[in-house]
C-alpha cells in the first residue's frame, strides 16, 4: 500500500479535540478481576486499533471483493479489532434466508482479530415483503436468526482470537440483547448497541407476515423493549467510563441518525439521551455509524451544525464527533483504520485513515 500525504480536514475546518486529522491511505461494572483479556481492561495505556467497516458486503460485486477486503485487514500488523456496524446485503431485492446469513458467518469467521458486529435493519428489519422482496419474513423472528447465528457464545466475539466483552445478555431486564456488547481498552469505553435504520424500526412492516407470525414480538412490541435495552446500555456504559475515569467513549451502532433523506423522527428519544450523556461526561465522545453509504465526519451536537434541527431539543455536546463510513453497492470498498492513543503526541484521542482496497 502507498501512503498518500493528503489529508482530510474535519467537517469544522479544523483537526478537533475528539478526533484527529485523517489521512487517505491506499490499500464495567463494579467487581470485575481485571485480568488480561477482561472486558474492562482499565489499565490499559498502549495505542489501540480497530478496522471499522458497515453496509458490506452489499451484491454480488461487494460479496465478490470481501474476502479480498478480509486479507487486507488481517495483513495489517496494526489492526487489534475488527468492528462491522450492520447492513450484511442490500436493502431490496435480496431474501434474508438462513443460507446467505451462513455464507457471511463463514465470511466473519476468516477475520483473525476479534469480532465485534451489531446488526443492522437490512438483515431483520427489512426482511418483510412490503416493498422490498426481501422475502416473507416477520421481522423479529429473522433478528432471532441472527442472535443465534451471529452471537452463538454470550461475551464472546467473532473472528479467530476471540475477545471477552460484556453483553447486555446477562441483565435480567434485558436479556434478549445479546448483541449490545461493551468493552474497555486504552482508556475508552466501547459499547455496541442494536440501533437499525429504517428510522429505528419505525418504517412499517407491511402485510401479510406468515401465519406464525404471533410466536414473535410484534413491532410495537419490539420497538418497546429495544428502547428500553438502548436506553439501558447507553446510561451502563457512560456510566463506566466515569467511574474508571476514561479518557473517551466510542459508540457502535448502524442507524445514520442524521440521514437528511429518510424519516429520522425515531431516534428523537436516542439523539437527546446520547447528547445529554455526553455534555455530562465532558470528554471525547465518538459516534460510529453505517446505513446511508457515504464517508463523513462531522459534530451533529455542536451549538453551530445545522444537523441540530433535525431532531428537537438536541442539546449542545461540542465534545462528540460523528463518523459514517463507506459502503453500499457504489461505495468504495475499504475500512477506516480508527487509532485510539491516550498518550498521544498530539490532543486527539481518536485518529484514523481510510484504507481502501485496490
Amino acid at each position: 500500500m502507498q501512503r498518500t500525504t493528503a489529508t482530510m480536514f474535519l467537517a469544522l475546518g479544523v483537526c478537533a479535540t475528539a478526533i484527529g486529522c485523517a489521512h487517505d491511505t491506499p490499500a464495567t461494572p463494579t467487581g470485575l478481576s481485571l485480568s488480561i483479556g477482561n472486558p474492562m481492561n482499565t489499565g490499559s495505556k498502549n495505542a489501540y486499533t480497530l478496522a471499522v467497516i458497515g453496509d458490506t458486503p452489499y451484491g454480488a460485486a461487494k460479496l465478490a471483493q470481501f474476502p479480498s477486503l478480509i486479507a487486507l485487514i488481517n495483513s495489517d500488523p496494526k489492526v487489534d479489532v475488527v468492528v462491522h456496524l450492520g447492513d450484511i446485503k442490500t436493502g431490496t431485492n435480496s431474501p434474508c434466508t438462513n443460507e446467505y446469513f451462513a455464507n457471511v458467518k463463514v465470511l466473519f469467521d476468516a477475520f483473525q482479530d476479534p469480532f465485534v458486529y451489531t446488526p443492522g435493519d437490512n438483515e431483520w428489519t427489512d426482511c418483510h415483503v412490503a416493498g422490498t422482496n426481501n422475502g416473507l419474513y416477520t421481522p423479529t423472528e429473522r433478528l432471532q436468526a441472527v442472535r443465534t447465528l451471529f452471537f452463538p457464545v454470550a461475551g464472546q466475539t467473532l473472528g479467530g482470537r476471540k475477545k471477552q466483552v460484556l453483553t447486555q445478555a446477562d441483565d435480567p431486564a434485558n436479556s434478549a440483547y445479546i448483541e449490545n456488547t461493551m468493552w474497555m481498552e486504552s482508556q475508552v469505553v466501547f459499547a455496541a448497541l442494536n440501533v437499525p435504520g429504517s428510522n429505528n424500526d419505525r418504517a412499517p412492516w407491511g402485510s401479510p407476515l406468515p401465519a406464525n407470525a404471533g410466536d414473535f414480538p410484534s413491532q410495537t412490541q419490539e420497538q418497546a423493549s429495544r428502547a428500553q435495552a438502548t436506553t439501558a446500555w447507553l446510561q451502563e456504559a457512560f456510566a463506566t467510563a466515569s467511574e474508571h475515569d476514561a479518557a473517551g467513549v466510542v459508540l457502535l451502532l448502524q442507524a445514520d441518525m442524521w440521514f437528511a433523506i429518510v424519516p429520522v423522527s425515531g431516534y428523537d428519544a436516542l439523539v437527546q439521551q446520547i447528547g445529554n450523556l455526553a455534555a455530562a461526561f465532558g470528554r471525547p465522545v465518538l459516534l460510529l455509524e453505517g446505513d446511508s453509504h457515504a464517508f463523513r465526519v462531522d459534530h451533529p451536537y455542536s451549538a453551530s451544525s445545522p444537523l441540530r434541527a433535525m431532531h428537537p431539543s438536541t442539546p449542545v455536546a461540542e465534545n462528540v464527533t460523528r463518523l459514517v463510513v463507506e459502503g453500499g453497492l457504489a461505495g468504495r470498498t475499504e475500512y477506516v483504520r480508527l487509532t485510539i492513543d491516550p498518550q498521544g503526541k498530539n490532543t486527539d484521542l481518536f485518529t484514523f485513515e481510510r484504507v481502501p482496497l485496490q
